[in-house]
């Protein structure tokens, strides 16, 4: 029996594609077992080969591998596109409508649909019902999957489909393939399937999110669906706006107002929101951005992953101001590190960045529910309190303070209002252009930079301590990494938190590395460079990977 299993389903949009293997990680999840998918498509409003790959386990991975074990080919595209890609002694489910394939499992989805009075689209239930029998399991693990995916469109629907499924699990069973039987999975706890983009989402939740403002745009689109979707339940206002400056502008309107607010975009709408993002940083007013990556630059490829935007987000903007930037590398980081940015960004009334990329955003994720339970911290920072504010006009919004985060009074406080617009101003929020005021409060603003300090995460640090190689690298690549280092004299240095940098303790890990590498998808470098510049310490071997496609494990000793 196998511990792993990838499977690859494929076919042209608009045919269930990613629903399918949705469908697949949810079933083996329930029944104990590790998943994980990820789809890839083209930048196209219809039409297009559309494919999602699905990887099952019996043990934790942290990626996916190379080799394909079942190729679903829903049309005959996709055994042309994909056969290299197949592994040895791996399975093509196909129609035989669409010719003959060595090796290959001839399914007729076509005749099994046609006499089940079902329509062309649920080619791919049929297929479902196929996957599950291959790999050895009950009908049921899919069943119970269907049943909740139709639910709302009643009884007759989710009979019908079980009805497709179960015959596609016969006919399967009939050819009686075991070479690609699963291992039973773990015992544990619920799981929950899920993207990037809903975890973070979820992290926002739990940290207090009151207010969205976002405009669409591949990759984060996920976290549009699910803050409308559940807006009302969950007690927050999601708003689409007219596009990305205003969707900013609105968010700092509502943090100003006092509440928990985040604007999410790409590379692209982002290069929109810079100004705002300046606007921010002069009055001071706390802000989270999700800033899913993609491959640029301009329109470049929008549905491909790339980690081309560190540089990017660190320097925009127009003058000197605090903003953090942090990177998730998977589902759970974004979740934790999401709930982190939120009191990070109320802390010290900055800017907040969560660097995500397409790959994280989109690809499902295997967590555990306990991941998400227990008590969430929420720090509001220096929120002044009634009794507190002066008993006349005088309140210093932008008071001189040490760590240059000042006291925040929220509207409708008696004696607490004050002045924020986008010109330079004294501690009162009154415009002052004199020489001596605007040193002042510019240091003021730069002070925080001090500040953050202590709240720094350091690098983290995966495999043995003494090993001969050392690879540097932030975001997704970890996981990847993670897979490439079993069973070798390397370990990995993670970065979650990039800047403010983490000077000292990035010199205390890698000034005792043997050989050095770094690893991320871009064509420059970008955190060596970041590392070089903060550090001192020059990266000169770099893997570096910027086709829009994720690293695989293997890639890493092939260069």
């Amino acid at each position: 029996m196998l511990q792993s299993v990838t499977l690859k389903i494929g076919g042209e949009a608009g045919f269930g594609i990613l629903s399918s293997g949705t469908m697949l990680a949810r079933a083996f999840a329930r029944v104990g077992y590790h998943v994980f998918a990820t789809n890839e498509y083209p930048s196209l409003i219809r039409g297009g080969h559309n494919v999602i790959t699905v990887r099952i386990a019996t043990t934790p991975f942290t990626s996916l591998n190379r080799d394909v074990h079942i190729l679903v080919a829903l049309n005959k595209e996709t055994i042309d596109l994909h056969k290299e890609e197949l592994g040895a002694g791996a399975v093509v489910v196909y129609d035989p409508k669409d010719g003959q394939v060595d090796g290959g499992l001839s399914i007729p989805l076509t005749e099994i649909i046609r006499t089940n009075n079902g329509e062309q689209v649920m080619r791919n239930t049929v297929a479902l019902g196929a996957c599950v029998a291959i790999l050895g399991a009950e009908f049921e693990v899919l069943a119970s999957v269907i049943r909740d995916q139709f639910a709302k469109k009643g009884a007759e629907v989710v009979n019908h489909n079980l009805e497709i499924a179960r015959a596609g699990y016969d006919e399967a069973k009939k050819l009686n393939r075991e070479s690609m039987k699963l291992a039973p999975g773990e015992k544990k706890g619920e799981q929950l399937v899920i993207n990037g983009s809903e975890a973070l989402g979820v992290g926002a939740v739990r940290a207090g999110l009151k207010f969205a403002a976002i405009y669409p745009m591949t990759p984060i689109n996920s976290l549009i669906t699910f803050l409308a979707d559940h807006a009302k339940s969950l007690n927050l206002v999601y708003k689409q706006p007219e596009d990305e400056t205003a969707g900013i502008n609105m968010a700092i309107g509502a943090s100003v107002a006092g509440v928990r607010s985040m604007v999410a975009t790409s590379g692209g709408g982002f290069a929109l929101q810079v100004e705002g993002l300046s606007l921010a940083g002069m009055i001071e007013a706390p802000l989270v951005i999700d800033m899913g990556m993609r491959a640029g630059p301009a329109t470049g490829m929008p549905t491909w992953t790339e980690q081309g935007e560190l540089r990017f987000v660190i320097s925009a903007g127009h003058g000197e101001f605090a903003r953090i930037v942090l990177a998730p590398s998977d589902a759970r980081e974004a979740y934790a590190l999401t709930i982190h940015a939120f009191n990070l960004a109320d802390r010290y009334q900055v800017p907040v960045f969560i660097l995500t990329d397409k790959y994280l955003n989109e690809s499902l994720w295997c967590i555990s529910e306990e991941h998400f339970k227990g008590d969430v911290v929420i720090d509001r920072g220096k929120l002044v309190k009634k009794e507190d504010l002066p008993t006349d006009d005088s309140f210093k919004r932008y008071q001189f303070t040490q760590d240059g985060v000042s006291p925040r009074s929220l509207p409708g406080m008696p004696h607490g209002q004050y002045f924020a617009n986008s010109y330079e101003h004294d501690e009162t929020g009154h415009v002052a252009e004199a020489a001596d005021k605007r040193v002042a409060m510019a240091k003021k603003r730069l002070a925080k930079f001090v500040a953050i300090q202590k709240d720094i995460m350091k690098p983290v640090v995966y495999g043995e301590e003494s090993a001969d190689i050392t690879f540097v690298t932030w975001g997704t690549s970890r996981g990847p990494l993670q897979e490439a280092i079993k069973g070798k004299s390397a370990n990995i240095v993670h970065f979650p938190w990039l800047y403010p940098f983490p000077g000292e303790a990035t010199i205390e890990l890698l000034g005792k590395a043997k050989r050095i590498i770094d690893v991320e998808q871009n064509g420059t470098g970008q955190l060596a460079s970041l590392i070089r510049e903060h550090t001192g310490i020059e990266i000169k071997e770099k893997i570096l990977k910027f086709n829009g496609r994720p690293f695989f494990p293997d890639e890493i000793w092939r260069q």
